[in-house]
């Protein structure tokens, strides 16, 4: 059976419970591994009775009495023969340094590793158990504890004697015990006792709950979870204690801590053995179960379980069943759960088997990841944590996503994430675009190439165009449109095109397609004609771009059937590389087209195309009669006789008015419009406009024997005619409509008249007023006079050299200035004396004089 056992596979992970795993979508907590290399032989003679834990080695005790030292791999590199019989127990203390080892046969032996130092002893029944002081090295510190029927504390003396002192007995056999710090914790049939070593005190008994339980068969578990906390584990039942200080207050004769138990909770299973993990905690059980075909009991994997406990529960984080050899022989007591604090390593101890536990890493959880095909999280996962994973690379979980994703038929997912995964690799980008060309898939991959950093070869893209040219025109399209044109061999893709063109020669897509490819190709003359051809919009962006107005003047007409406004435009815009001439000539045939031609030209510049003026009047006649008037009114260079003569043909009234009146006809045309259009209200506008007396009296000879036409000017000619005129040639009994409303009409107009004369009379008197005593306060003002002022007349200074002598001046308003002697006699009949300079001019203000005298 052993040997069928040992085929086994050798990863724990794939002989944990498979069912579960496969039902669960959960990551487990940890990973499992056997304990191999040395550890296989010693147990393939022999079988694990116990063993310890040290952060440096591990330390191995078997049924044979053998104590081996062992590395982390479970390579063997110390054998100690300590007895015939079982090793029960072996203690380390936190150096390493020193051993302790008790064995079935009452042997107990604690020696250092590195030195000499040496204890034997021999007992009259087996012990059970052992624990040095965690800090042996110290001189201060050389105690350890044994455990048979009775717990023995060793002490060295000054001397380097032992002594021995009883802590406890009397309750059975001691079958557990763990020292941490100054508390040591032990267990035997009753329940849990811990001793102040400092102290001298044992502070606390935890009994046992369950005492229907043999202690030899399910043995306590204790583990410290720091310096104060133990936990305790015992048949189905976990305790978590606290030991604290007690206060001055509460001492008397108690010890000077407590214990008080902080959770207590049941579990599923018996326990074998307990860890700490963080604020959880790992609990090794052993399972029974019970057959569905005999109804037996039978010895089910062992599970390692990962709990977070609570006040009076606890919550499962993980739960894993494993198959460790020899399972279906093992008791509750063979196993054992043996822990390292730094590395959070667990050992998982049977007779035939070691496995270690360990925390998953991140490695390790992109392992799960990809096992359960989430390779879109194991790739962010990656990423995320590229400096800590060791196993795996970010490109090979992305090429196994791209692969996985084809698998699934995801064609277009697989090769967006190609972007993001292959990156700037070319060569991997060719690879993978061959194996979508293997499925069939190129067009998948098509959006997503790489167009500049990296440039695949050329054939890449030649290869994908091929593919949409057999079957997607329009995908075909957008890859030219989209893609540099440098990327791909032109010519070839240039003949592939015509060569489905001679099958389907009036495809509009391949058509435009071999134009953007000649564009491509500098072949600017025949990606006209197609452009042309198509009647496509890019044609003006070509013609412009490329500037290839030369290769367009005999195509003139084909763009202005394609789209005149954007033709014209183009045309006026490049007068210098198309004149007008030559376009009016190119359209000599279409005169519709040359109307719309002309008629942009003249809106631009009224002068430039004078020459087709009197061609003009014949096109707008013809295609654009609403816009000949506007015409007439703007051009000065159209003949107005070959102008009235088309109107007058075509009976164009109001154009012919305009003609007439334009030619001083005024009265003809006035005629015209009372005659041809009977609208009185355009005879008034028109008279309004000439401004000449008779045509007034035309208009009203004319309207006199029409009441219509006389209701009219009485409403509209107050303010250029007087109205009497008017009324009093109309005849007496005429009935004409609304004329009371005509003359009040008129009345109101005259008010109003009235009105605004008195009003501007009013503005017009203060106006006066006001300049009136601006010029007077003007006036009031002096003048300075002074030896640069010359007289008007004789033009010698004004003032003499001698300013003592008597002497007399003018000087007038405005500012000229005479001798007296040098100005005229005022006559008597005007003794205003005036400026002769202005008055020769004009006399106004400002001419009278100022006479100075000294």
């Amino acid at each position: 059976m052993a040997e069928a056992e040992e085929q086994e596979t050798g990863s724990l992970e794939e002989s944990t419970d498979e069912s579960e795993e496969e039902e669960s979508e959960e990551e487990p907590k940890l990973k499992y591994e056997r304990l191999s290399n040395g550890v296989t032989e010693i147990l393939q003679k022999d079988a694990a009775s116990c063993m310890t834990v040290h952060d440096k080695f591990l330390a191995l005790g078997t049924h044979y009495g053998k104590v081996y030292l062992l590395d982390v791999q479970g390579n063997i590199t110390q054998k100690f023969d300590i007895s015939p019989v079982k090793i029960n127990q072996i203690s380390l203390d936190e150096s390493g340094e020193h051993m302790g080892v008790c064995s079935e046969d009452g042997k107990v032996q604690v020696f250092g590793l590195y030195s000499g130092e040496e204890f034997h002893e021999t007992f009259d029944c087996p012990i059970k158990i052992i624990a040095v002081h965690p800090h042996f090295v110290r001189s201060s510190c050389k105690q350890f504890v044994t455990g048979g029927k009775k717990l023995l504390l060793f002490e060295r003396s000054w001397m380097s004697r032992w002594k021995s002192s009883v802590l406890h007995e009397g309750e059975g056999n001691i079958r557990s015990v763990k020292w941490r710090g100054h508390l040591i914790a032990w267990a035997n049939n009753m329940g849990v006792k811990i001793f102040d070593i400092a102290s001298k005190q044992r502070i606390t008994n935890v009994p046992r709950d369950d005492i229907s339980l043999r202690p030899d068969m399910y043995p306590c578990s204790l583990c410290w979870q720091d310096n104060v906390t133990l936990i305790i584990g015992w048949g189905t039942s976990v305790k978590i204690c606290s030991v604290k200080e007690r206060h001055a207050s509460e001492m008397r004769d108690l010890p000077s801590r407590y214990v008080e138990i902080v959770s207590q909770f049941e579990t599923e299973f018996y326990i074998s053995g307990l860890a700490p993990l963080c604020d959880q905690l790992v609990v090794l059980s052993y399972v029974k179960e019970v057959s569905e075909k005999t109804e037996r009991e039978y010895c089910a994997r062992p599970r390692l379980d990962i709990i977070q406990p609570l006040s009076e529960t606890c919550e499962e984080i993980s739960s894993d069943a494993l198959t460790v050899r020899g399972f279906q022989e093992n008791e509750c007591r063979d196993y054992h759960l043996e822990y390292s604090e730094g590395e959070s390593l667990f050992y998982i101890v049977s007779p035939r088997d070691v496995v270690v536990a360990k925390e998953r890493d991140q490695d390790d959880h992109i392992d799960w990841l990809l096992e359960k095909k989430k390779y879109e999280e194991a790739l962010m996962a990656a990423e995320i944590s590229q400096k800590n994973i060791k196993r795996h690379k970010i490109l090979d979980i992305g090429l196994a996503y791209i692969n996985h994703l084809v698998e699934k038929g995801e064609y277009d997912i697989a090769a967006r994430k190609c972007q993001k995964i292959l990156g700037k690799n070319a060569a991997l980008w060719e690879y993978e675009v061959y194996k979508f060309k293997e499925i069939g898939q190129l067009k998948a991959i098509s959006p997503y190439l790489p167009r500049g950093d990296p440039v695949l070869k050329p054939l890449i893209y030649e290869m994908i165009l091929h593919e949409f040219l057999e079957s997607d025109y329009e995908g075909f399209a957008t890859l030219i449109r989209e893609w540099p044109g440098d990327l791909y061999n032109n010519s070839v893709i240039v003949q592939a095109v015509r060569d489905h063109l001679k099958k389907d020669s009036q495809n509009r897509t391949l058509l435009k397609t071999l134009a953007e490819l000649y564009t491509y190709d500098k072949n600017y003359g025949n990606a006209l004609e197609i452009y042309l051809t198509l009647r496509h919009k890019d044609v003006f962006q070509l013609i412009h771009k490329h500037n290839l107005f030369s290769s367009i003047k005999d195509k003139i007409v084909l763009l202005m059937d394609f789209d005149s406004e954007k033709a014209v435009d183009m045309l006026l815009d490049n007068e210098d590389k198309i004149s007008i001439t030559k376009v009016v000539e190119e359209l000599e045939d279409r005169p519709e087209l040359q109307h719309v031609y002309l008629h942009k030209l003249f809106k631009r510049d009224h002068h430039k195309g004078q020459r087709y003026h009197e061609k003009q009047i014949s096109l707008y006649a013809e295609f654009d009669r609403p816009n000949l008037l506007p015409f007439l009114r703007d051009s000065i260079h159209c003949p107005l006789e070959k102008a009235l003569e088309i109107c007058q043909q075509r009976n164009f009234v109001e154009e012919t008015v305009y003609l007439l009146s334009r030619m001083g006809n005024s009265r003809s045309a006035l005629k015209m419009i009372m005659e041809e259009l009977h609208d009185v209200d355009k005879a008034i506008e028109f008279a309004k406009e000439q401004d000449d007396g008779e045509l007034w009296e035309d208009l009203i000879l004319y309207s006199i024997d029409k009441p219509p036409f006389i209701t009219g000017l009485l409403n509209n000619i107050g303010t250029h005619v007087d109205p009497i005129l008017l009324i009093h040639r109309i005849k007496e009994g005429m009935e004409i409509p609304n004329l009371r409303d005509s003359l009040v009409k008129i009345l109101q107009d005259y008010n109003l008249q009235i009105l605004l004369r008195e009003g501007c009379k009013k503005i017009l008197v203060a106006d006066s007023l006001s300049l009136l005593k601006k010029m007077h306060r003007t006036q009031m003002k002096g003048i300075l006079v002074d030896e640069e002022n010359i007289c008007e007349s004789c033009l010698s200074p004004i003032l003499p050299s001698d300013t003592a002598k008597p002497f007399s001046a003018v000087v007038f308003h405005c500012r000229h200035m005479f001798h007296k002697e040098c100005l005229p006699m005022t006559s008597m009949n005007s003794p205003v004396q005036f400026c002769n300079i202005c008055s020769a001019k004009h006399r106004g203000p400002g001419s009278a004089m100022l006479e100075m005298k000294k």
